[in-house]
């Protein structure tokens, strides 16, 4: 179960959870009451879901019924979106706009999302907030060069067309210049090839910015085409994923930071995961 449950009485004040998850023996999921928590005052329910298991959508759905059912807000945190990249109208089926439909019809009062693949999903979404990944990378990651501490690296590279605009506003936050990768990507088999960067700096590090890492082949290639040694290269990605030979990133990066979006992968090794709460809190109905 990759859900949580608060309760909240007041802006910054918990109290036990109303709700705990469960399934009946037949396998349908279910919400019991664990705390009645009368006369409290007008009650904020949050569920914080991690990753995009189809079983905990289930139970996202029960307890946003048990929630309205008993009069509560409901803010849903909902981190990594499910099918959101499956955002292009042609394809069959239309994945973002399928899981947009769920999401829409528990009928939450908030869904808060943390820098979605695209545009399009959130979209589709009602009463959504969308928080970007700028400051959290230039707060944890990389430092504040207007601060007088010492940045940790040197540059940031976009590792594809699609990262340009994610990347960019990271650079330019952390007053960095950007360097763009491209890659070729098969449309029959989806295997890629041909990794190309902008021509890089003789020294310093430098960062790739991206919103998700699936296998992990797209920065394996990059990596390879800069031609720079693991301990000038880091990787952040907002959502990972980490499948199949993803492990075999530690041996193109010094360094893997990524969020507590996904659940933790043991298989990965050493990861750099920089906790969402603190910002998922202040974006609360």
């Amino acid at each position: 179960m990759s859900v949580r449950f608060s309760t909240l009485i007041g802006p910054g004040f918990t109290t036990t959870p109303t709700f705990e998850s469960m399934y009946f023996p037949a396998g349908e999921a279910h919400i019991k009451i664990a705390n009645e928590n009368d006369g409290k005052g007008p009650l904020t329910e949050v569920a914080r879901v991690y990753g995009a298991d189809g079983n905990d959508l289930f139970t996202l759905a029960m307890w946003a019924d048990a929630a309205r059912r008993r009069d509560a807000l409901t803010v849903l945190q909902m981190p990594y979106l499910p099918g959101a990249r499956a955002d292009h109208f042609d394809f069959v089926p239309f994945g973002a706009e399928v899981y947009a439909r769920f999401i829409n019809g528990m009928g939450v009062d908030q869904v808060v999302v943390f820098d979605p693949h695209s545009g399009v999903m959130p979209g589709m979404l009602n009463n959504v907030i969308v928080l970007e990944s700028t400051r959290l990378v230039r707060k944890h990651v990389v430092g504040h060069a207007d601060r007088g501490g010492p940045q940790r690296y040197d540059g940031i590279i976009a590792p594809d067309k699609g990262a340009v605009t994610r990347a960019a506003m990271v650079a330019g936050a952390c007053h960095l210049p950007l360097y763009r990768a491209e890659k070729r990507r098969d449309p029959d088999t989806g295997k890629l090839s041909g990794f190309t960067c902008e021509p890089l700096p003789e020294t310093g590090r430098f960062l790739v910015v991206d919103d998700i890492c699936d296998g992990g082949g797209t920065f394996m290639g990059l990596a390879q085409a800069t031609g720079l040694p693991k301990e000038r290269l880091g990787l952040y990605v907002s959502h990972g994923v980490f499948s199949g030979r993803a492990y075999a990133l530690h041996e193109h990066f010094g360094e893997i930071w990524t969020t507590d979006s996904m659940p933790h992968r043991p298989a990965m090794g050493r990861i750099n995961t920089i906790e969402l709460n603190p910002i998922l809190r202040g974006h609360t109905v």
